[in-house]
């Protein structure tokens, strides 16, 4: 899809690609805290700087690549698929990030920063390579303005996300929405789409239902799984009195 510069869908897909680097910017924020905790604080602040540029250059070129790849027949419908699960996993996940070690020194703190997130980089690559409809000045201007926000604001976003949960649906939504379409935009199906935009609709309407409803209902299950245990062992701990 061809998107003109300074248009309305171009500001759209912008907006977009600077909203997903924003949801998914959490690990981002955990693996630089973690990776920089025990540096001098003077020191601290450059491997956020240098860590962050170096993990940034990495996912642009990955980010580049992929959107290419993404042209490749059936990629785009594998990819859509694939970043569907992602989105029902930002709302479930419990990811775990205590095999992230800091650095004892200035550049081992930048290695790590730019090597755990390049390996955590992979939802983010193909969100936003698919929000970017092949446009690479996209993929650019995107990570620019995302930069200062995962250097500086990151940790931010985070506070406001455990305040307004909600935030994280909306974010899952986006990219129910991009995946949807990835897969509306598959050549080789395509035309099944062009030919009613009534049915293109209501197919990505229906895959954002089902992800934000999956991942509710997980959520839902998963408290109601933590209630159980946490009472079974209140009772537990009364019967051992």
């Amino acid at each position: 899809m061809e998107l003109e510069l300074l248009s309305w869908a171009f500001a759209a897909a912008l907006l977009q690609i600077v909203f997903i680097d924003l949801v998914l910017a959490g690990d981002n924020a955990i693996v630089i805290g973690m990776a920089s905790r025990n540096l001098p604080k003077t020191q601290q602040k450059q491997a956020i700087i240098w860590g962050t540029v170096g993990a940034v250059v990495i996912r642009a070129v990955a980010t580049l690549l992929v959107v290419h790849l993404l042209q490749i027949p059936w990629l785009l419908l594998i990819g859509g698929f694939l970043l569907l699960f992602i989105a029902y996993k930002l709302l479930v996940q419990e990811e775990s990030h205590d095999s992230i070690k800091a650095g004892n020194n200035l550049w081992q703190s930048i290695r790590t920063i730019i090597i755990a997130d390049a390996a955590m980089g992979l939802d983010n690559v193909i969100a936003v390579a698919g929000a970017a409809h092949g446009n690479d000045l996209l993929v650019i201007l995107g990570l620019l303005i995302s930069i200062p926000i995962v250097v500086w604001g990151s940790t931010l976003f985070i506070k406001l996300i455990n305040k307004f949960p909600w935030i994280v649906y909306i974010g899952s939504g986006v990219l129910a929405y991009t995946a949807a379409k990835m897969i509306t935009h598959e050549p080789q199906i395509k035309y099944f789409f062009e030919e009613s935009a009534l049915f293109s609709w209501g197919f990505i309407s229906v895959l954002i239902v089902i992800v934000v409803l999956a991942g509710i209902l997980t959520n839902i299950a998963k408290r109601n799984r933590n209630a159980d245990k946490s009472e079974k062992a209140i009772i537990s701990s009364r019967d051992s009195i």
